[in-house]
């Protein structure tokens, strides 16, 4: 069960995670893995935004660098110029929200922290820019550990592990210690489903997603929409939202506290149907 005490301060905002939370995804690059993610002008950011609002997001997620299978990394400066001009218009239109932002980059993470984001979502637990530890630090927002082997560019080429489970908890633990001693206080856990992982590894970390609850620290499940879901029933992204649902319930019952989503009504459906799973276990 959730700790229902636990509380995400994000940047002013309070976020209690008495509840599976969800985070709604706004991609705006033209290189994200599904097409109905990607956003090019600010307008069509907006309106997305405040479809997921209504729909029940309590976190959106903007990304302005790809980071599916092969993807370049760009540079900051590249990144600050998609990003920080959409930011800014979410911050003005919805000044209530609360917005992850996904980066590597701790001049970035500064940046969007300043223009009100309240939250830090890094695919690369800090092995991209040694300077992003010490931001964190700095800024007292929340910040989404993730595992990845290498880089988005080079991270399906090597997929082998000793141990799955062990060697990703292994991972998590050290740069979650590293953390810790930084002063970062508000860290979540996500095993990165997806990034340096075989279809079965995707599967056996789900299935076994409970272990990393052990940090104390809420999980988030980021497998919407992904190859695991797709491939594993011949299709393609645009066809995989049955499957994630399917998938969501189990990431709940594995007892994730957030679901990370392009699809937030159908999350908020899931949530509100484990909910009453739950209140029903005799």
């Amino acid at each position: 069960m959730l700790d229902p005490q636990l509380t995400l301060n994000c940047n002013g905002r309070l976020l209690s995670l008495d509840r599976p939370r969800i985070m709604g995804i706004i991609n705006i690059n033209d290189n994200s893995f599904y097409a109905g993610s990607r956003y090019d002008s600010v307008d069509a950011v907006l309106k997305t935004a405040q479809e997921m609002l209504d729909a029940g997001a309590d976190i959106l997620d903007l990304g302005a660098m790809s980071t599916r299978p092969g993807a370049e990394t760009i540079s900051a400066a590249s990144e600050q110029q998609r990003l920080l001009p959409v930011l800014k218009a979410l911050k003005n239109t919805y000044p209530e929200a609360i917005i992850s932002v996904d980066t590597v980059y701790a001049d970035t993470a500064r940046k969007a922290a300043a223009a009100g984001a309240g939250m830090i979502n890094d695919v690369s637990a800090g092995s991209m820019d040694p300077e992003l530890f010490p931001a964190l630090a700095e800024l007292g927002l929340p910040y989404v550990l993730m595992h990845m082997r290498g880089r988005p560019k080079d991270m399906q080429k090597d997929v082998r592990y000793d141990n799955l489970l062990t060697d990703v908890y292994d991972f998590l633990a050290e740069r979650h210690a590293q953390l810790t001693t930084s002063g970062v206080n508000d860290v979540i856990i996500d095993p990165g489903f997806g990034f340096g992982k075989s279809l079965e590894d995707n599967y056996r970390l789900l299935a076994n997603l409970g272990v990393f609850r052990a940090f104390n620290r809420p999980v988030l499940c980021g497998i919407s929409r992904k190859s695991m879901i797709w491939r594993a029933l011949g299709t393609d992204p645009a066809w995989a939202l049955n499957g994630t649902s399917v998938l969501h319930l189990k990431a709940l019952q594995e007892g994730a506290a957030i679901l990370r989503a392009h699809d937030v009504k159908e999350a908020r459906q899931v949530v509100r149907l484990h909910s009453l799973l739950e209140e029903n276990r005799s």
